[in-house]
């Protein structure tokens, strides 16, 4: 599918970040859009910014509220696409949603953790499976499940946990690889892909915020306010002197930089992204951190997870190691 022009393309997580810019994108390609978040507001920023760009004439783009663990929203979700494009097939599915949090079996509560894993991880199986029917039904069909450096490299430094995100973004790698076969054998016109970014410039740390703290604004709860002190002390910073609206500026001044501080923007991995799908890559790393950190953990997989490692891995991929 190396023109998109005239195809049908279908976004979870549009509201912000890699969902965003991948509507922008397709969109400016002549691609017919149909996206869901839980944020209407989000999304019709994400609508406002591509007619902005300009909005090929004729071309559908239709925004749906859908929370992706839920499997009864994405098939409502897959009947309103259906219905407002006037189709039963569509060409393209990107399992992009997702949130970060829960990290700890151990400090985080078990909804937490299920929440960041249900996201990341059934949102990716509940999609494949609400849309293959209507990727079927199409000459040629494409999934882009993404997952993260994450999927292969279960950390973000010795004194994070991260066990939530990590453990759902290793099952939509398995997940996408075992798929190809499966399609192979059985639907040969649809093609997989697995998406591996690394740090890239999105919203994620503060939409998990959200999703946790039930707040549109995300401030953090007493709870969530609890765990994020406790986080800080297994990093070795007191924070005996610090209040509660301290740390909750903490971790906004985090989810900032996060943003901000990123080698790779949101729109350059959107690119990176249909490129290596027009290309029918099945394995797509994103940001020049991914490649070398999938380079540094194959080349000493034992030591992948000791302090002296991820030091070494941040110096090399210029990443910012705080507290």
């Amino acid at each position: 599918m190396k023109d998109l022009a005239g195809r049908i393309a279908v976004i979870t997580g549009g509201g912000t970040g890699m969902g965003r810019e991948l509507a922008r994108q397709l969109v400016a390609e002549g691609c017919h859009v149909a996206m869901c978040d839980v944020s209407a507001a989000a999304m019709a920023e994400t609508r406002r910014l591509c007619e902005a760009d300009g909005l090929p004439q004729g071309l559908r783009m239709t925004t749906h509220i859908a929370d992706v663990s839920d499997e009864a929203q994405i098939l409502r979700f897959r009947e309103e696409v259906a219905a407002a494009h006037e189709t039963d097939k569509v060409h393209l599915l990107f399992n992009n949603a997702g949130i970060g949090g829960g990290g700890s079996m151990i400090l985080n509560t078990r909804d937490e953790w299920e929440r960041t894993f249900n996201i990341c991880w059934g949102g990716v199986y509940y999609g494949t499976r609400a849309f293959l029917p209507m990727l079927r039904n199409a000459d040629k069909g494409h999934i882009v499940n993404t997952s993260s450096v994450n999927g292969f490299w279960a950390s973000v430094g010795p004194h994070v946990p991260h066990t939530a995100y990590c453990a759902a973004e290793f099952a939509v790698k398995g997940f996408t690889e075992a798929l190809m076969t499966d399609l192979r054998l059985n639907a040969p016109h649809i093609k997989c892909s697995v998406v591996m970014p690394g740090h890239i410039g999105t919203s994620i740390a503060a939409n998990s915020s959200k999703m946790h703290s039930g707040s549109e604004s995300g401030a953090l709860g007493e709870r969530q306010v609890a765990q994020a002190r406790a986080q800080m002390a297994l990093a070795g910073r007191d924070t005996t002197g610090l209040s509660d609206d301290d740390i909750r500026r903490h971790v906004a001044e985090r989810a900032q930089r996060f943003l901000t501080e990123a080698p790779t923007t949101a729109a350059a991995a959107a690119k990176i992204i249909l490129d290596g799908v027009k290309a029918e890559r099945w394995r797509i790393l994103v940001g020049d951190d991914a490649h070398r950190i999938d380079e540094l953990v194959r080349q000493a997989p034992e030591q992948a997870y000791e302090a002296d490692f991820f030091q070494d891995l941040a110096a090399q991929v210029g990443w910012r190691v705080g507290r």
